[in-house]
């Protein structure tokens, strides 16, 4: 049985027509324990439905966070507008909504299939709001002080799409600041689309995320190689 608990859309951040950072507040207690990678179901009343319509959403915030769950959502506005997200979309600060626990299995390897640690470095590419659970992933790791290198990349069609640039180069810096062996982390951004005129001021890598992976014309190493300074393998790469 579904048990849904009550809450608030306690901040919005709008970044672009249909797409939103929200973080969501439960009225009672904190937010649960939950794994980085999980997701969480929210739910809205729609009363000429007479019912309340869920949908799943991976959570950006990390465990540590107890006070709010933090969703990108993208408002789903064609072939049809989505039932859920456009009740989202139209929800102000401070309005009730409802969430059912965490819970999902696209969570971090903490060991090897023998058992011991798995130290490799975690490559994790997302396109636009499958970039959430790797936020989640980030923010906890630097939080239990992870000596493993972090590699995100990101792929939009647009720049207002990078919903965590500035957060994620960040956390890039400040691992250049304090030393690789304190904080090995590096992200890196890619815009399919850089001839449209709303992405005229970037400079950046161009093309699909998966561009990241393969050698250019005349490369032996792709992107992703020529940055971490070696062949990518299952040995050396989660």
């Amino acid at each position: 049985m579904v048990v849904d608990n009550k809450a608030v859309v306690s901040y919005i951040n709008v970044l672009k027509e249909d797409l939103a950072i929200f973080r969501i507040k439960p009225n009672e207690g904190q937010v649960p324990d939950f794994k980085p990678g999980q997701f969480v179901t929210l739910g809205v009343n729609v009363p000429s439905e007479g019912k309340v319509i869920r949908r799943a959403y991976s959570i950006a915030s990390p465990p540590q966070q107890k006070k709010y769950f933090e969703l990108i959502i993208r408002w789903v506005k064609k072939p049809v507008p989505g039932r859920l997200t456009t009740q989202i979309f139209d929800k102000k600060e401070r309005e009730d909504v409802f969430w059912v626990k965490p819970t999902g299995i696209f969570t971090i390897n903490e060991k090897l299939p023998s058992g011991d640690p798995d130290n490799r470095r975690l490559v994790l590419i997302g396109g636009g709001t499958g970039l959430a659970p790797f936020v989640s992933y980030s923010l906890h790791l630097k939080a239990v002080g992870s000596k493993r290198e972090i590699i995100v990349l990101h792929g939009a069609s647009y720049v207002d799409e990078l919903s965590y640039r500035d957060l994620l180069a960040g956390l890039e810096e400040e691992s250049l600041d304090k030393g690789k062996d304190v904080w090995n982390f590096r992200y890196r951004a890619s815009i399919s689309r850089p001839q449209e005129w709303f992405n005229r001021s970037w400079s950046g890598h161009t093309g699909r995320v998966e561009t990241f992976l393969r050698p250019k014309p005349g490369m032996d190493k792709s992107p992703l190689e020529e940055l971490v300074g070696e062949t990518i393998s299952p040995e050396n790469t989660s």
